[in-house]
């Protein structure tokens, strides 16, 4: 039992202080170590990405008399894969390694007048190698979390997040089991790691000038195969927000090659129901099979018209958007010359061309 005013045993976070400024070549483990040789076996270390690819040179230089913003829209550019969100000089983008974040996680503040930091190139492996170093000069099994700071999408303000780590499980995952009230959990993933960055950021802060924190007296065990923070990236089917505002034009482009998949009937009645719910009033009929089972006949109950036109392409655009959110790969061909027969298009779909099927 602990004594009065005693805690009982919990957490504790440690700003690493006395830290120099870092550049390119310089030994962050040995810095570390050096300032911190209190490290025990079990600590998490949790650094600003931003030392880290200093010491690595991840860097962006600005030309003397060159526009500081410009390079910096340059080199958000360069790093991008694929733009989210965009009002004004504000991107919202993804980056190779997989993150959604403003700007492209490029920072211009707290380093020199002429450069530009960019996140590390693999910030996993930074971590995996920090990790091995500090082994190496004081004997100690440590975790290590790289942090960098992130907006939250619909909050205000900004925390940090784990863009890489080592030697902790990124996820701690609870799904199936069962609450205190007998409640079995479907869908818990704990993001651990990000966690851990936020809380190392209450005593690092963001103009102090400590980039590197210890957690000690967490009790997880590393996982048997490292991944790193790679579980942490949302892609694919899971992911719900896919399409930035400025994807929706491009995905009515018709793909270049579409690939037999089963369940195309099932997927082209979805999106349909969900396209016509802005439509109520405008019927469709679809016919399906045939020669070619993966093509979806559309057909109108009514003579085309300028109007029904105009609700076609409506209801036919948001439907494309819909598939292509879902995964399908599409290709609308319309009919040459409507007006003969009811059928007005068909519709394509299948597994995007190189995908295996």
């Amino acid at each position: 039992m602990p004594h009065v005013g005693e805690l009982p045993p919990g957490l504790t976070i440690t700003p690493v202080t006395g830290l120099p400024e870092f550049g390119p070549g310089d030994d962050l483990a040995g810095a570390v170590a050096g300032a911190a040789p209190w490290l025990a076996d079990g600590d998490v270390l949790v650094v600003t990405s931003k030392v880290v690819s200093k010491v690595e040179g991840t860097l962006v230089t600005v030309p003397p008399g060159a526009d500081r913003e410009a390079v910096r829209q340059r080199a958000i550019d360069a790093q991008t894969v694929r733009v989210v969100a965009r009002r004004g000089p504000l991107k919202i983008v993804q980056t190779h390694h997989g993150w959604v974040v403003a700007a492209a996680g490029i920072d211009a503040s707290n380093t020199a007048g002429d450069t530009l930091v960019l996140l590390p190139e693999d910030a996993d492996a930074s971590a995996r190698r920090l990790r091995s170093a500090l082994a190496e000069l004081l004997g100690v099994t440590v975790a290590v979390v790289v942090s960098d700071t992130f907006g939250r999408t619909w909050r205000e303000g900004l925390t940090d997040v784990a863009v890489g780590s080592a030697g902790i499980p990124a996820l701690l995952d609870h799904r199936g089991d069962v609450d205190a009230h007998g409640n079995r959990l479907e869908t818990t993933q704990v993001a651990l790691v990000d966690e851990l960055a936020a809380a190392a950021d209450l005593v690092k802060g963001k103009l102090a000038g400590v980039p590197v924190a210890v957690v000690r007296g967490l009790s997880t065990a590393a996982p048997a195969e490292d991944t790193g923070t790679r579980p942490l990236v949302r892609l694919g089917p899971g992911d719900l927000f896919a399409l930035g505002t400025r994807d929706l034009v491009p995905d009515r482009t018709a793909a270049a090659g579409v690939l037999p998949r089963p369940g195309a009937r099932e997927a082209v009645a979805a999106a349909f129901r969900v396209a016509v719910a802005a439509l109520p009033e405008f019927p469709v009929v679809f016919s399906y099979g045939g020669e070619e089972d993966d093509v979806v006949d559309v057909h109108l109950t009514d003579a085309p018209t300028q109007a029904t036109a105009l609700s076609l392409g409506a209801l036919v655009g948001a439907a494309l958007v819909q598939l292509h959110a879902e995964g399908w790969a599409t290709r609308w061909e319309p009919v040459g010359t409507p007006g003969g027969s009811s059928l007005v298009g068909r519709i394509r779909l299948g597994a995007p061309a190189g995908q295996s099927r």
